[in-house]
């Protein structure tokens, strides 16, 4: 193995810290289709011939991940997702993950319902810690294009159920559906719960999206926020108060946020002193896992082992978890 191959090999070997993924979008392909053919549910659209999600943009996607979840009907079903999840995250160097958990596909917003889901997920995290050695949290999200009525369940089920596991609250969806502003009253709700707040934003709509998420509804992390890039005035702001981003390069990509992996602006953000993570987003619908984003950051923009090892200590500390689990990842990452 020449000494490039080694250098490399040891980059994709390194512990790893993912904040942003979704629960639902992180099923491979063969669990969703083992599960409709167990349920004699016929959802063929949404693959491929070989097998692999198909989609023609980020509206389809939607659609298609929102069809895919109809497979997911009952607690048992999520706690077999969260294991096969967990395992493969595992198993690419994943040491922390947290997750996106949404109540509208987990019980229909109903609390008590809610309760019975995220026992089995709880298991499932419990399960894969003692058996693959990752430790979890989930976040709860409303989504965007459901609209401020039901997101107000969403953050329902997240306070009545705000603990070890359930961390986090956040917003995902169609970022083109009404202003971040709208939701208020939710993040108002899940921060007086003492939830830690997230939302997506930044991805398809400008920089201004981005500025209103902090100013509008007061959260510490953003999903993606890649386009605050176009705003050096904002990305100043960003590095000043510390507001980390999600980001997902790979995804981002793949839906053709930017052409290619030389296009994405995530050195830049680095660079200017923004605090920035890296996650895989939905992994098996944008062909990628965490060793694959190493490899292509690494390919791309010639992060050595120090660079890698920076923003994973930093997403240490920005993740929703307790001080005592934060100082366990943290000797991980630093043994």
């Amino acid at each position: 193995m020449s000494e490039k191959s080694e250098e490399m090999a040891a980059i994709m070997d390194l512990p790893k810290v993912e904040l942003h993924t979704h629960y639902e979008g992180a099923a491979p392909p063969a669990f969703i289709r083992g599960l409709a053919k167990e349920k004699k549910i016929d959802i063929t659209k949404v693959f491929n011939a070989d097998g692999s999600y198909a989609f023609r943009d980020f509206v389809h996607f939607l659609s298609v991940y929102e069809a895919a979840t109809t497979v997911l009907q009952s607690p048992e079903d999520f706690k077999r997702l969260g294991l096969a999840v967990l395992e493969e995250a595992a198993r690419n160097g994943v040491i922390y993950m947290e997750s996106f958990i949404s109540p509208d596909f987990c019980g229909g917003g109903d609390v008590i319902a809610w309760r019975d889901y995220l026992a089995a997920m709880q298991e499932a995290a419990s399960e894969a810690k003692r058996d693959f050695g990752i430790t979890s949290r989930g976040i709860v999200t409303c989504i965007r294009h459901f609209g401020p009525e039901q997101a107000r369940t969403a953050a329902r089920c997240a306070a009545e159920t705000a603990g070890d596991f359930i961390t986090g609250f956040g917003m995902g969806g169609d970022e083109n559906q009404g202003k971040q502003r709208d939701f208020k009253y939710s993040f108002d709700m899940a921060r007086e719960a003492g939830l830690r707040l997230t939302t997506h934003a930044g991805e398809w709509r400008g920089p201004s999206e981005v500025r209103e998420a902090v100013g509008d509804l007061g959260v510490e992390r953003i999903g993606h926020g890649v386009r605050a890039v176009e705003e050096p005035a904002l990305l100043d702001e960003l590095a000043e108060k510390g507001i980390v981003l999600e980001v997902c390069p790979g995804s981002n990509v793949v839906l053709g946020v930017y052409p290619d992996w030389k296009s994405h602006p995530i050195d830049t953000l680095r660079r200017a002193g923004v605090p920035v993570t890296i996650s895989t987003d939905d992994p098996p619908f944008f062909h990628t896992t965490m060793r694959d984003e190493y490899r292509n950051l690494a390919n791309t923009f010639g992060w050595d082992e120090a660079v890698f090892k920076d923003i994973a200590k930093a997403s240490a500390k920005a993740a929703f978890c307790d001080d005592e689990t934060r100082t366990e990842i943290l000797k991980k990452l630093e043994a």
